[in-house]
């Protein structure tokens, strides 16, 4: 099984690779491959005419599915996702694909489970996650100030190694749209051809 994710941050195509990796170990699939990402502009994400050509870069790779990720921003996830998923399921049809959009920024899923990624990637040991984490506008920088003093948050060097070290559970049962990264991923590896039985995980 192939997978093709679309990603528009730098740091996103090493993280999101990472992050499905994680979430094959997690679910005890087989090891599936995924192809490089393709990253374009989140303005070319959101608009119909541009989706529409990366879509067809997508097809050209033969995938099973196509996974798009997006930051919200300001938008709503929920209707965002419904619109990019509406356009991205005609254009990559027959191929299976679905749309996850992190509500804010990806680093809120960060923000979710902060007290396990304490002294990674300069990380305060006092770190302690918020009440919603997904509500501050610039995750980045709020995921910043809770650096050691000095220590910049740089998405290429930091989001893949801060993926592979969060702990999923908790950002699962703090952030919404990361619940709906990993419902996606179930429906994609099910519309590969296997029904994963136990997921999300119980323990979740």
């Amino acid at each position: 099984m192939i997978i093709q994710v679309i990603v528009e941050g730098y740091g996103e195509v090493e993280a999101v690779p990472q992050l499905l990796r994680r979430l094959v170990a997690e679910a005890g699939y087989p090891v599936i491959k995924i192809a490089s990402p393709i990253r374009a502009h989140r303005g070319d994400l959101v608009s119909e005419r541009k989706l529409d050509r990366i879509i067809q870069l997508a097809r050209v790779k033969n995938p099973d599915v196509i996974l798009i990720l997006l930051d919200g921003d300001d938008d709503c996830p929920g209707a965002l996702a419904q619109r990019v998923c509406g356009w991205a399921r005609t254009f990559a049809n027959p191929i299976p694909c679905e749309v996850v959009v992190a509500q804010r920024e990806y680093e809120a899923w960060f923000l979710g489970a902060i007290e396990s990624l304490r002294g990674v990637r300069g990380i305060a040991e006092a770190a302690d996650s918020e009440t919603a984490p997904e509500a501050p506008r610039d995750a980045k920088r709020k995921l910043e100030s809770k650096m050691l003093a000095g220590r910049s948050y740089v998405e290429r060097a930091d989001q893949a190694a801060l993926t592979s070290a969060f702990n999923m559970q908790m950002a699962y049962k703090s952030c919404r749209s990361f619940r709906r990264m990993v419902k996606v991923f179930g429906m994609l590896v099910a519309a590969g051809g296997t029904l994963l039985t136990d997921w999300p995980p119980r323990h979740w």
